[in-house]
This record gives C-alpha cells, structure tokens and sequence, in this order.
C-alpha cells in the first residue's frame, strides 16, 4: 500500500516536471500562477542538475538528466528501499 502510494507520488512529480518543462515553450506561461507554483515544486530538484549540467549553446539537457534520474530512481531505489523494509 505504501509502496503503490510513494509510486504514485514519484509519477506524478515526474509528470510535473514535463509539464513544468514544456511551459518553457510558451512565453509566459512560466509566470503565470500555475507556472509560478510549478516553478516552486520543480526549479530545486531542477536547479541541482543545472549546478552540474551546463547548458549547450541555447540548449539545457539538465532537465532530460533530472526525468532520467528520476525514472531511474523509480525503477531501482524504490524497488530496493521497499525491499529491505518489507524483509
């Protein structure tokens, strides 16, 4: 029940962050107040990978980086930290 609840939030939050990223493509949507209230959830976890990720040219590949971590995350860590639990 946990587990399928903690799944259920990571999927979510890694949905907010495509969302919170597409916003990026349409002038100003990122400052409207959806934009601003994503913007509050998404921008720490995002800023950690900008801090390591340069942007190329235009380009930043630090939020493709963060959904991968993410997922990874989901796939692996979740699986692992809810089996030493449940053992």
């Amino acid at each position: 029940m946990i587990y399928g609840f903690v799944m259920s939030l990571i999927s979510i939050y890694s949905w907010t962050l495509v969302i919170y990223i597409l916003m990026s493509w349409f002038p100003g949507a990122r400052e409207s107040s959806i934009g601003r209230f994503l913007g509050s959830i998404c921008e720490p976890y995002l800023e950690v990978f900008r801090r390591i990720i340069p942007p190329i040219g235009m380009l930043d590949i630090s939020p493709i980086v963060a959904i991968f971590v993410l997922n990874f995350f989901i796939r692996t860590g979740v699986n692992v930290l809810f089996s030493w639990i449940v053992w």
